[in-house]
């Protein structure tokens, strides 16, 4: 065997060892302990307690310092939030299994320039695992936790379950978590009740909850929820005559 082809399999191997090795150190804890399948059926920072009145009146809530959340199911959300998210945020959501490798090897090449390569599962392990460094070396760590934690995630729970999941988590600016909350903040609704351009606005949010919040930068939020309603077009989930109509629409 040529000493140059020799020198090769041995970095080749090398490197393959020292990736497994790598891994097997995320998934036993040694950078940072990896949640439980029961703590991920019952994640902790979904929930707030809500204290209501003897004739179900809702009196108030108590939460964590991680944000007013409260949990909805899937059958509680309305379609259009959900497509919205899907054609927005992770448009092969029902192809992958945690990890979409073309979107992920896109943003390698691309340096990140037409989009990240997180799917909406490695966007709710992230959420989960509370993760967010600006420490580059650490942040790879932190990426591989993710990858991790999101294929558990699609083992474990159906896509509806994790949709729920990830909309019960995502912010939505002024320490208000979860679809549930925004619907009532912004539109004094139940998740269910939200129209198309109400559900595109609150998804456009969650590129950036206070760049795109509605009262303060109005402007942005509708440019922002346009997008995400051609994103919708795009997909066909709406029609040309709707996304031409819902554009229209002002920011109520």
């Amino acid at each position: 065997m040529k000493k140059g082809l020799r020198i090769f399999w041995i970095v080749f191997f090398s490197g393959l060892g020292f990736f497994v090795v790598f891994i097997l150190l995320c998934i036993f804890g040694v950078f940072g302990k990896l949640p439980s399948l029961k703590e991920l059926e019952n994640p902790s920072i979904l929930q707030s307690s809500e204290v209501f009145a003897a004739d179900g009146t809702l009196m108030g809530k108590y939460y964590t310092e991680r944000g007013n959340r409260s949990s909805v199911t899937y059958r509680d959300i309305s379609p259009h939030v959900i497509n919205a998210l899907i054609a927005t945020e992770d448009e092969r959501f029902y192809d992958h299994a945690g990890i979409d490798a073309k979107s992920t090897m896109r943003a390698v090449f691309l340096l990140g320039k037409e989009g990240g390569g997180s799917t909406i599962t490695q966007q709710l392990a992230k959420a989960l695992l509370a993760q967010g460094t600006r420490n580059k070396a650490w942040r790879v760590i932190e990426k591989f936790k993710e990858y991790i934690v999101a294929i558990r995630l699609e083992r474990n729970f159906t896509k509806e379950e994790i949709l729920a999941l990830y909309l019960n988590a995502v912010p939505f600016g002024d320490n208000i978590y979860g679809i549930k909350n925004a619907a009532k903040t912004y539109f004094q609704k139940e998740p269910y009740q939200l129209t198309i351009d109400e559900s595109a606005l609150l998804v456009g949010m969650l590129k950036g909850n206070s760049l795109y919040h509605p009262v303060r930068h109005p402007k942005e939020a509708k440019e922002r929820r346009n997008v995400v309603i051609d994103q919708m077009e795009k997909n066909d989930k709406i029609t040309h005559a709707d996304a031409v109509k819902y554009k229209a629409l002002p920011i109520t």
